[in-house]
């Protein structure tokens, strides 16, 4: 047992290695062949409880594998999306680097679901911190320097932050544990009745405001619009859909033993208020974007708000909405932005201004960014609808009337934002001597995939898949 573990650990950095060395279309070929062994590795996962690796240093339980799902998937629907996007005149030297980057990306951001302990996740974030401020930098224009700095600074300081919170957990677990041992999650759960009340309050809102850095909550978010904007486009989706919830991945491990130490009402009334001014926020800049990357971008701190809101609720129901969430968010995520990758290599330019018709334009791409949009936006058929219908209804019946109220409302004001300015790129007449036709058969592809997750997500969930949301969410209770 764990072999499965082994290889989803292994086959991402041995692509990477071969792509910075191989050809370019070899490499290519690798990116999409390691994401879709990952990807299908995790969907193996999914009826399993708990399996262990590496003498428990590996891990997975129901918790891990939802964020697995989302990571993995991700991961596959990008490559397919990178291998139309990234141009040839691009040059053979970026490509290689690129497609070696994207993969180390994918790979910390898979080890970190998948280590065994507080203090193995933090170093697993800390190298998703390195290796996408590469990525969002590797264009080399000064945009994409200084979005890169600001996010290294801010995210540095975050994680400064969460490894803090770390040591005041770890701290907590010695005067039960003894003064060596390691921070597994079973032994800080079996532990978590005994700890020290005050030592694992500080040590959560720590977790929460570290982690929260690179989750993008309120006040700590300011870094994640410039490096949405000026990455490429494939590396703003694996920012929005992938690292967001991997960050919010590490706050829920704090928030499992700070429930079993201090009891639900301290974390869930923490969650409630970053979740709170992460919503309100982003729902007023959604308001007022003129750049389109910017825009999914602050949609993509509208919908932190929405999970840590969510998990504010003490129904089960909502903590099943949270999780699906993460799950339809990654694929709704992922193909907005690769709708406006394909919009950006059509139009030239970001500025929604200068963008008309793009439905027009783009025969297959335009319509598929709309149905995006809409999926963001939490109309049915797609799974943001289910997954914030279940909140909503976890809401009702915790019962948290005004805060479901106050959701829904900025919820709302969030989607006139988003629709109003997506829509005036994509409708309307086409500029003069625009020629029709799609960019790249992968791009629609990729696309076709993440609308096909999310119509299947909101439609009817397989079996399987609503029972690990369900153990899941039982692990967080």
């Amino acid at each position: 047992m764990g072999w499965d573990l082994l290889v989803l650990l292994a086959v991402p950095p041995v692509a990477s290695l071969l792509s910075w060395w191989a050809p370019v279309r070899v490499g290519q070929s690798l990116t999409l062949a390691s994401s879709a062994v990952t990807f299908v590795m995790a969907v193996a996962l999914v009826p399993a409880s708990t399996t262990t690796a590496l003498s428990g240093w590996l891990r997975v339980d129901s918790l891990s594998v939802v964020f697995l799902l989302a990571v993995t998937f991700l991961y596959f629907s990008t490559a397919v999306f990178a291998v139309g996007y990234v141009r040839a005149e691009e040059g053979t030297r970026y490509r290689r680097r690129f497609f070696a980057g994207l993969n180390v990306f994918a790979w910390a951001m898979v080890m970190a679901p998948l280590v065994n302990g507080l203090a193995l996740l933090w170093v697993a974030v800390e190298v998703t911190t390195i290796v996408s401020a590469l990525l969002v930098a590797i264009d080399d224009t000064d945009g994409a320097a200084e979005a890169a700095w600001k996010y290294v600074i801010i995210a540095s300081m975050g994680l400064g932050i969460a490894l803090f919170a770390t040591v005041v957990m770890y701290y907590a677990g010695s005067t039960v544990l003894g003064g060596s041992y390691e921070l597994f999650y079973p032994k800080l759960l079996s532990a978590a009745g005994h700890l020290p009340p005050q030592m694992v309050r500080l040590a959560f809102v720590l977790a929460v405001l570290g982690y929260g850095t690179k989750m993008g909550l309120v006040p700590v978010h300011t870094w994640l619009p410039d490096a949405h904007s000026e990455a490429p486009t494939p590396v703003s989706a694996m920012l929005s859909g992938s690292l967001l919830a991997v960050s919010f991945y590490a706050i829920l491990r704090f928030y499992q033993v700070a429930v079993g130490a201090i009891g639900p009402v301290f974390p869930r009334n923490v969650m409630l208020g970053f979740g709170l001014a992460s919503l309100g926020l982003a729902a007023l800049y959604l308001a007022n974007q003129r750049d389109l990357k910017r825009l999914f971008a602050y949609s993509s701190i509208e919908h932190m708000g929405v999970v840590a809101i969510g998990m504010s609720f003490s129904a089960p129901i909502a903590v099943v909405g949270v999780l699906l969430h993460v799950l339809a968010h990654a694929a709704a995520k992922g193909t907005a932005f690769f709708g406006a990758g394909s919009a950006i290599r059509k139009f030239g330019t970001k500025e929604i201004g200068r963008m008309r018709g793009g439905i027009g334009l783009l025969p297959w791409s335009g319509p598929m960014l709309v149905l995006a949009v809409l999926g963001l936006c939490a109309m049915p058929p797609f799974g943001i609808f289910r997954s914030e219908f279940l909140i909503v209804s976890g809401g009702l019946s915790d019962p948290r009337d005004a805060v479901v109220a106050v959701l829904v409302v900025l919820v709302t004001l969030g989607t006139f934002g988003l629709t109003w300015f997506a829509g005036q790129a994509m409708l309307g007449t086409a500029p003069e001597g625009a020629v029709r036709g799609e960019t790249s058969r992968w791009i629609v592809m990729a696309m076709l995939l993440g609308l096909v997750a999310l119509a299947v997500l909101g439609v009817h969930p397989p079996g399987q898949l609503s029972d690990l949301l369900t153990r899941a969410a039982r692990e967080l209770r």
